[in-house]
Formats: C-alpha cells, structure tokens, sequence
C-alpha cells in the first residue's frame, strides 16, 4: 500500500485537530474560562446605609472574595460559581424607585451582568420585578420582605432566599403570646409602605388566632424616613397596650429607639422590634431593657447556630470589618450561596459546563440549600421563595461585661411560622393557620 505525503500530512491534521476540539471541549467543562458576572445592590447612602445597606454590602465583599479563593466551606468551596471566578458590580440603592429601575436595566443592558442580587426595600423589590421579567434575569431579591412578590403574580426570574415578612410577624406574635399570656391590648407603629403595611396586618391577623379577646388600641402609620416622632410617642404613652408592634428598620429605628427612651415609653409599654437586631450592636446601652428583638431569622450573633459555615462567615466578617455581622449580612450571605448552590446543581447535570439561565432558574425552584444560620427551602411562589426559621428574645445590658445580651429566646420552625405552599399568607392568617408544625 502506498500512502502519499499529502494524505499523511491529512490524516495527521485530523488526528490533531481532533484532539484540540476534545481538550477544548474538556476544558469548557472542567474550568469554565467566563466569569460570572454579579450586580449586587445595597443601600451605600442614606439613612438605611448604616444599619443595612454597608453591613450587607460588607457581607458580599467577603462572600465574593472568600468564593473566588476557594476558602468558604463545604459544600461552597468549589472556586467561584461552579470554578467560574465571580465579578461583581456594586450599585446604591439609595434614590426612587424610577431611579432604581434604570440602574437595574444599566447593570443588564450595559454592563451584562448574568443575575443579580439586591434590594431591600420593599417598594424597589415590587419595582424592579418586573423588569427582571422583562429583561430574562435571574434576580435573587436579598432583604425585602413584602408578600407581595410571589403572591400577586408567577414569577420565573426572580427569586427570594429570604423568608419574607409574614414569618416575622408570626413570631411576634407567638413571642408575645407566650410572654404575655393575659394580654388584652396591643399597639403597632409602622412604616407607612408596603413593608409597614404588610407586617402590621399579618401581625394583627396572626394575634387574632392567637389571642382573639386581644384588641388593638392604636395604629400608627408615620412616613417612611420621617425621622421625627413625636407626635406618635405621646399617642402611644396614652396607650393601655400591654406590648407595641414595630417594623421599623434603617434610621427610622433608631430614631424612635431615642425618642421613645427620651420619654420614657419602652420602659412604660415594651416593644416587639420585628427587625431590632440590627440596633442592638449600633445602641448597646441606650436600647432599652425589655425590649422584644427580632432578627428576621435566626440570624447575628445571638440567634445564629454553631456550625462551620457560620463560625467562617462570622470570622471572616469580624477580621475585615471589626465587627459581628448582622441580619441584612446573613441575608446578603444565604442570597449569594443559594444562587451558586442552584448555579453549580445545573452545572452538575450537564458534566460540569457553564448553564443557561433557563438551567440555573430550573434547578433553583425547590431548592434546598444550607445558609450560614438556616437552612432554607425554596418552598413557596412554585418554588421561587424561601422559607426558614426564626428566632426572638428579650434584650438586657449586662453591665458588669458591658455587652448587650439576648435572654429567653424562642426559636420557631420554618413550618410554624410560614404559610404552606398552596396558600398566600392572606389567607393562611385568615383561616387561623391551619397547618402550623410548631414542635
């Protein structure tokens, strides 16, 4: 047989180029050379900037950075988003809502971002979902809290790995029960906003069930960033409540904490604080004894369990920061994880290459995944909305280690505190939430 040098010289460019497309093909498989590219937006300004929006910001930064080296613990530390090393966008949340929906289409349409994760507001959150609809983006809203989301439409881009406010509520209510076994009246001040709105209702209905001879005696909706509360604090101190509901957060919060504690009305009628443990750290002393702390989850340094993915996560953010990390941080943190836990589950299923977004978005709808301080089950919203568990207890300065402390904490189960998954959260309160595991 006699071979040609021009069909040797063929052969040998197949061969070869036969085994370029095999490594190449392998290598896109193994080690994803794009990166991911992350919009995360946080209050950076403005009165929520302090208490919530650098503290989750901060949590991002380390998360991020910690993924990207490949030091977050099992099951998190495989490099980056499924070995794709993490680029992020930091964007301010501060400013309206109109201004929010153009940065949001700026991150997509200019910066190409693949998701993003933000916002705590409940008025951005119920802006910018449906642009992210709009848009074909994976959006994992982080903080906000309103119901609202999941229960007023389907929603296929957008997720929360974050329980939202019913849980809260719920809590309180059962916290206040427990507590205050012959309350007859109770009081609320809240924000005047989705966010305000929703909790106060959930909360009335929840102590309707709980403790149905209970009235409520004043109902007080001041401005978002009113700052000024004087007003409300001496309709309040004519109050026969025997507990005050608040979900009050950012600069509003500590704003009343001092104005109210000026004159004298948390030492007169304690306050359930549904978002209070952001303040805790910031006031020490000056938040008054008494006082029902919520952490919207077991989150922080009083409610967050022992385990190796929490004591990373707190020792990470103490070395770079200085301080203990708080619930927007959590929230921040489990946000970002369960992106990559769905991330890295569609990547498995297609021998590790890089997923569509339709593959990420199918394999984060019902997801189970472990957060530094929970574990969340994306259960509700056909599987777009997380559920997991809360904690409360009563504030109480120690003046002898001069450190706050949090005593006589109750932690409820995620199925104690959630509506189930056929149900808005409406209706579960309405119908005396039927179904509640609590033990």
């Amino acid at each position: 047989m006699i071979t040609t040098r021009a069909t040797t010289r063929g052969a040998a460019a197949a061969v070869l180029g036969s085994a370029i497309a095999l490594a190449a093909g392998t290598a896109s498989a193994q080690q994803p050379a794009q990166s991911v590219k992350l919009g995360v937006v946080s209050f950076l300004t403005g009165p929520a900037a302090g208490p919530f929006g650098i503290p989750a910001r901060n949590a991002a930064e380390i998360l991020i950075e910690g993924l990207n080296t490949g030091k977050v613990p099992a099951p998190y530390n495989k490099v980056g988003f499924g070995g794709a090393k993490i680029e992020s966008k930091i964007v301010d949340e501060a400013g309206s809502t109109a201004q929010q929906v153009t940065e949001y289409r700026n991150l997509v349409q200019r910066d190409g971002v693949d998701a993003i994760v933000g916002y705590i507001s409940s008025g951005n959150c119920l802006a910018v979902t449906p642009v992210a609809e709009e848009l074909k983006t994976i959006t994992v809203l982080f903080d906000c809290g309103t119901p609202r989301i999941f229960e007023e439409a389907p929603r296929k881009y957008v997720f929360r790995a974050t329980p939202h406010a019913t849980m809260d509520s719920v809590g309180a209510a059962r916290y206040i029960v427990e507590k205050k076994k012959n309350i007859t009246a109770y009081s609320g001040i809240n924000q005047n906003y989705a966010w305000g709105q929703d909790s106060w209702r959930d909360f009335v209905l929840a102590m309707k069930t709980l403790a149905p001879k209970a009235t409520v005696d004043k109902e007080l909706f001041p401005k978002l960033f009113a700052g000024e509360y004087g007003a409300e604090v001496s309709a309040l101190l004519t109050s026969k409540s025997q507990v005050i509901h608040t979900s009050f957060w950012n600069g509003d919060l500590e704003s009343f904490i001092f104005q109210s504690s000026a004159r004298g009305l948390p030492q007169r009628i304690p306050i359930i604080m549904t978002a209070g443990e952001t303040a805790v750290a910031r006031l020490g002393p000056k938040m008054p004894d008494g006082t029902i702390i919520g952490a919207r989850g077991s989150h922080g340094a009083f409610f967050s369990p022992d385990n190796e993915l929490n004591r990373w996560f707190r020792q990470a953010y103490v070395d770079r920061f200085g301080v203990q990390p708080t619930y927007p941080s959590y929230h921040m943190a489990q946000s970002i994880l369960g992106l990559k836990a769905a991330w890295e589950k569609a990547a498995a299923a297609k021998n590790d290459a890089r997923p569509s977004v339709d593959e990420v978005i199918a394999a984060f709808e019902g997801l189970e995944f472990q957060a530094p301080s929970t574990t969340i089950k994306m259960a509700l919203g056909k599987g777009h909305q997380g559920i997991g568990d809360i904690s409360y207890g009563t504030y109480k300065y120690n003046k002898q280690k001069g450190q706050p402390e949090i005593v006589d904490v109750v932690r409820y189960p995620a199925e104690c505190v959630n509506p189930p998954a056929d149900m808005t959260s409406t209706a579960w309160l309405e119908g005396g939430m039927k179904g509640a595991k609590c033990k």
